[in-house]
């Protein structure tokens, strides 16, 4: 099958996006509806309003396409069949877990095993062209020295050296990081060979670095993510990630995101185990916490205290690791993709936490 044969376009028929009542998922199902898509949007419950009101009512605002809820469980093999069914693609957004599991292994199981479900109805199916998975940059990163650039080409366990026997199956069960890293990057060889086998359907991966960008909901603010970090920022809280706060934040928009998975069921230039890096598109969009805090500060004058991290006679108290640095260019090049700058995106979060009330 040649490639144009795989892309797929409104006239293909439905698609479907898994996860569709999540940060990132909520946003794939309105860029689609945008170009006018018909999409079926799996939750696992389509009863809760908290997770499906937000999604429900993309049907009256116009858009150019349609949307239906489906119910579909990671954990419940064969329960995305219905959905899949005479589908045209499959975004699949979503996830059972992110690093808010108990153990390391269920992280892993989490993000791996479950996913093998979804493989198995898509090929069911007979009509899936394209298969999007939504990976993580955890399955590019591995230690590098400061300033290294990575690439698709990278992949964690790489230089594995100096993971100091940290990178084998059997720390699974007792390293958090490692487990989501090695379960990311399992999935994609796993969806890759599974599609070559098959040879109906190509896979390909997005990679996003630190999503940030507007809420559609306020079950989109997890205290795990990106996003609920520029909120306690805004409320003068310290960040409280690794190194007390202090990183370098590599952005990217959600809705940048999200128009990514969509074009890539598109292109006719990606071909199956293509994967795309969603991060900054240059040095602007990469800061260190207390860069992020001075732009912060400057773009809300009003807010009396911004948070970061610790800061001594106006610098930062301690020094970073200049690390990751990954650009979204593979992207921009071969889907043809348009991002937001960053103060549109740090402006539009804060915007949507104040819409939501959830900025107090």
């Amino acid at each position: 099958m040649l490639k144009h044969q795989f892309a797929v376009s409104p006239a293909s028929g439905p698609i479907v996006v898994t996860g569709a009542s999540g940060y990132i998922g909520a946003w794939i199902v309105r860029d689609c509806l945008e170009q006018g898509y018909e999409v079926r949007a799996c939750v696992r419950d389509t009863q809760n309003p908290a997770k499906t009101e937000h999604l429900s009512q993309l049907n009256s605002k116009g858009l150019r396409g349609t949307l239906s809820l489906y119910e579909a469980d990671l954990l419940s093999p064969g329960s995305y069949d219905e959905a899949f069914a005479g589908a045209a693609a499959v975004i699949h957004a979503g996830a059972t877990v992110g690093f808010n599991r108990e153990t390391p292994q269920e992280v892993y199981d989490g993000c791996f095993k479950e996913n093998a479900h979804v493989i198995e109805s898509v090929k069911r199916s007979g009509s899936v062209k394209r298969f999007v998975f939504t990976s993580s940059f955890a399955a590019v990163g591995h230690p590098r020295d400061e300033g290294y650039v990575f690439t698709e080409k990278d992949w964690c366990g790489d230089n594995i050296e100096a993971y100091k026997g940290r990178w084998s199956e059997e720390q699974i069960p007792l390293n958090r990081d490692i487990a989501y890293a090695m379960a990311k990057a399992n999935t994609e060889r796993l969806i890759y060979k599974e599609a070559a086998a098959d040879g109906s359907f190509q896979a390909m991966a997005i990679l996003p670095l630190h999503v940030i960008g507007p809420l559609m909901a306020a079950n989109n603010d997890q205290p795990w993510s990106w996003q609920n970090h520029i909120k306690r920022m805004m409320q003068g809280r310290p960040y409280k990630g690794g190194r007390d706060g202090r990183m370098l934040w590599n952005c990217v928009d959600v809705r940048d995101v999200a128009r990514a998975h969509r074009l890539c069921i598109e292109t006719s230039k990606g071909t199956n185990a293509s994967r795309y890096i969603l991060s900054a598109t240059d040095r602007s969009g990469e800061l260190f916490t207390w860069e992020l805090q001075s732009l912060l500060t400057s773009m809300f004058p009003g807010v009396r205290e911004i948070g970061g991290e610790p800061m001594l006679d106006g610098a930062p108290a301690k020094t970073t690791y200049d690390a990751p640095r990954a650009y979204c260019l593979l992207a921009r090049q071969e889907l043809g993709l348009e991002t937001f700058d960053l103060k549109t995106t740090l402006r539009d979060t804060v915007d949507s936490y104040c819409r939501l009330g959830l900025l107090e």
